[in-house]
């Protein structure tokens, strides 16, 4: 009895003589035989080998669930084939090694610090990290699988050109990269993520306004959830954090290509989907109604013509092939034009997109009326009644409208075009 309670008084005064658990030395391995795994401190995570399909793995799951439920994959495009796998320190990288020693899969860092030791290590929130003396080396949350948890970044960094992106499973037992991809693209007027099947782009998330992407209105606020857009000259990111620890939240992109959020409770005791994108099989297609057209799950045909605006084709159109979209009634002449108020929008695509922070709607207002190529305007930030400036030019394209959420557009319109409606049903729908 004396010498357990010597233990555990040493256990608590020396918490290292407990860090086997969560972190791998370059004297040790884990080995598929040896059945070992790390585990995260407050027992949430754990990494080790896992099998399906006759291949084995190196993966993350969540530890006390019932049920596997991975979050991240080493070596998901090179599985053992075998039950011969080990992962060891080796060169200040990861390696793990099949049959014959052959590596498969490697963090492949390169260090001028050979000296301090190095130190493989699962932290609380699940990220996997190779450190020594001066910081992380090499962590897994820059190189996402099919999940993003919280504290991981979704996006860009500008100092290293590591761009984080999602990839779905192949299918719902095969880890390998399947066919749908969540990705950033900054090369636009607005940063938006983008989903791809292949090389084919089927939605887009819509800016960020703020609050949420304007084209996922389903993101809520919610008591234990914190969202965060970084945009600076050092990254561009989507990040998300979780204020309740018995509460697990996830993003993933599944193998049907669907991004969805689940969350864990413990009342429910299975994940729930709290929202999933695209929402609307009718609406949410990437370009299901034409340029100058939103589309509108309440009306039949679901493509709209924008106030003011025409189908481009009106044989195409009647047939319900709307994807040549609409044109303007009447020219803008650049002197005398106006505005239509859409409410409750995704924003258009933004790749013609002008964006200035630093000014309000009025504001916003002058500079599209003073600019003949302008053709919509709209708030960059829907906090504190609206804030800052985006303004298109060209054609408008990919939008839609909500029963709620959203966000206003202004479309702008040649004066015969625009009519003062004032409020009807609630909201108001045109103004001068």
């Amino acid at each position: 009895i004396s010498f357990f309670l010597v233990f555990v008084v040493m256990i608590l005064i020396h918490p290292a003589l407990s860090i086997y658990f969560n972190t791998l030395s370059s004297t040790e391995s884990l080995t598929i035989s040896s059945n070992r795994t790390l585990v995260s401190p407050g027992d949430v995570f754990e990494l080790g080998f896992f099998r399906t399909n006759s291949r084995w793995y190196l993966g993350m799951w969540y530890k006390k669930l019932s049920g596997r439920t991975y979050v991240w994959v080493a070596n998901r495009d090179n599985p053992l084939s075998s039950s011969i796998g080990t992962l060891k320190i080796s060169g200040n990288n990861l390696v793990l090694l099949g049959e014959s020693n052959i590596s498969v899969w490697s963090t492949n860092l390169t260090r001028g610090n050979e000296r301090s030791p190095v130190v493989a290590e699962l932290l609380a929130n699940g990220n996997f990290v190779i450190r020594d003396s001066s910081g992380f080396l090499w962590e897994s949350f820059d190189y996402p699988t099919d999940t993003l948890l919280p504290e991981m970044k979704l996006g860009y960094d500008l100092k290293t050109g590591l761009n984080r992106f999602l990839v779905s499973w192949r299918s719902s037992d095969d880890p390998s990269s399947g066919d749908f991809s969540y990705k950033l693209d900054i090369r636009r007027g607005l940063p938006e993520f983008y989903t791809f099947q292949d090389n084919t782009l089927l939605h887009r998330t819509g800016p960020w306004n703020g609050i949420r992407f304007s084209g996922i209105p389903e993101e809520q606020q919610l008591s234990y959830m914190v969202y965060n857009f970084i945009e600076n000259s050092e990254e561009v990111a989507y990040t998300f954090r979780v204020t309740n620890n018995s509460i697990y939240s996830r993003l993933t992109i599944n193998f049907s290509g669907f991004f969805e959020r689940l969350t864990w409770t413990p009342s429910l005791v299975i994940w729930n989907p709290i929202w999933s994108s695209p929402a609307s099989l009718q609406c949410d297609p990437y370009m299901i109604c034409g340029p100058g057209s939103y589309c509108d799950v309440n009306t039949l045909p679901l493509c709209n013509c924008i106030q003011g605006f025409k189908p481009r084709n009106m044989q195409e159109w009647a047939m319900r092939d709307h994807t040549r979209g609409c044109q303007r009634r009447t020219r803008l002449s650049c002197r005398g034009d106006g505005f239509t108020r859409m409410k409750n929008m995704k924003l258009p695509e933004t790749t013609m997109a002008i964006v200035n922070r630093s000014i309000g709607v009025k504001e916003c207002k002058k500079r599209c009326l003073s600019d003949c190529n302008c053709t919509a305007f709209a708030n960059a930030d829907i906090r504190n009644g609206g804030t800052g400036c985006v303004i298109w030019a060209g054609e408008m394209e990919d939008i839609r409208n909500y029963a709620v959420s959203g966000q206003d557009l202004y479309v702008r319109l040649a004066a015969a075009d625009v009519v003062e409606k004032g409020i009807a049903n609630g909201k108001i729908v045109s103004l001068i």
